[in-house]
């Protein structure tokens, strides 16, 4: 009859009938006939190679079909609180954000929405992340977070912090949220402070270089109760190797350097303890003089070795004298001391002479006469 016409309706379509502009029917794969006296009818065929319905109608067609949508389609219809994963042939194919109402066609493809509760923490299970990672998803609906080992993680949501995360691999749904995920470092760390131009308690200036090994005991309280832990840590060195300084002068500064290192560790532990830090230790690496200052005291030092120098001599000395005093007075008092000494002598100078004349024996060579001929 002329006033039936005639669809044919492809495995990989579907056709939408709308009578007078309102929905009236699905039709599915195959051959279908329809009355259309009055010319009523519109068709509109849909390609369902890729599932999601993509006309502007889906509200009217949830609302016209009513129960019989569910013959032709699968309706996501996702909650505030939730997020959705589109799963097809039981793979991730999509994540829907909360509050999305979308159709999907039945026919080609298995079509399964499962919805998930946002919980407080907004984690993504483990098996959900690495589906996303796999299809490149995760960096769009997520934050991935790893936290190495002898570190912490803080996890903050909508710059409220959370909780602390334990070492390992993180994601946290990013929907409708602001998440952010901070690792701190717990392993002990060097801070250098250097080049500090300071004056003495009696108004010496100098440069100094102080380095201070640290490591962080409380994370939360170092990322949530100062700005930039780290930038704390190095005021409070100057701080306290400032007031180190001004309350010595340069030779107590020169003559006990541990004691300066006492005083700024003192001074440091306390503040910084507070932001959750700790500092193991402290110490002046180097103490820089200005050049006239280098002379001055390379002026001193001189003059006290000279003068240390001297005394030592005139102690030598003095004890030289002591010695031959002894000496006299016992030859003095012993005839034989006097002879043998007398001989010592006598075979100290043969040792230096070339030939020797003697008159009168040995005791003229004692006390009359004694010629000595060198080879000179």
């Amino acid at each position: 009859m002329f006033w039936m016409k005639k669809v044919v309706v492809g495995d990989a379509e579907r056709v939408l009938v709308y009578r007078n502009r309102r929905i009236e029917r699905v039709l599915g794969a195959g051959v279908h006939r329809l009355s259309d006296f009055k010319r009523e009818l519109v068709l509109v065929t849909h390609d369902i190679g890729n599932s999601q319905y993509t006309g502007n109608d889906g509200e009217a067609l949830i609302a016209g079909l009513g129960e019989r949508l569910q013959m032709h389609f699968v309706l996501a219809d996702i909650g505030n609180d939730e997020v959705g994963l589109v799963l097809r042939n039981g793979r991730i194919a999509d994540v829907l954000a909360p509050g999305t109402r979308r159709l999907y066609w039945k026919g080609l493809a298995s079509i399964e929405i499962r919805a998930i509760a946002l919980s407080e923490g907004l984690e993504v299970e483990r098996e959900v992340a690495n589906g996303l990672r796999q299809l490149s998803y995760l960096d769009r609906v997520a934050v991935a977070g790893n936290v190495p080992t002898e570190s912490a993680g803080l996890l903050f949501v909508d710059g409220k912090f959370v909780r602390r995360l334990e070492p390992g691999a993180y994601a946290f749904w990013n929907l409708r949220k602001n998440v952010a995920v901070e690792v701190v470092e717990l392993r002990v760390q060097a801070m250098e402070v250097s080049g500090q131009e300071l004056l003495t308690r009696d108004k010496v200036s100098l440069r100094v270089n102080l380095a201070a090994s640290l490591r962080v005991t409380d994370p939360v309280a170092a990322r949530t109760r100062v700005a930039k832990y780290l930038d704390h840590v190095y005021r409070e060195l100057q701080y306290g190797l400032r007031k180190a300084i001004s309350s010595k002068t340069l030779d107590e500064l020169l003559g006990d350097k541990a004691s300066l290192d006492a005083d700024i560790f003192a001074y440091v532990r306390g503040p910084v303890a507070e932001a959750g830090l700790e500092v193991l230790g402290v110490g002046v690496k180097d103490v820089i003089l200005p050049g006239e200052m280098k002379d001055i005291l390379n002026g001193v030092v001189q003059a006290e070795k000279t003068a240390q120098a001297n005394v030592i001599r005139r102690r030598e000395e003095a004890n030289a004298t002591r010695s031959l005093l002894n000496t006299a007075k016992l030859i003095e008092e012993s005839p034989v001391l006097m002879r043998l000494k007398e001989l010592e002598a006598l075979e100290k100078i043969t040792e230096k002479i070339d030939k020797l004349t003697v008159f009168g024996g040995l005791e003229g060579v004692m006390k009359q006469l004694v010629s000595l001929k060198g080879n000179g």
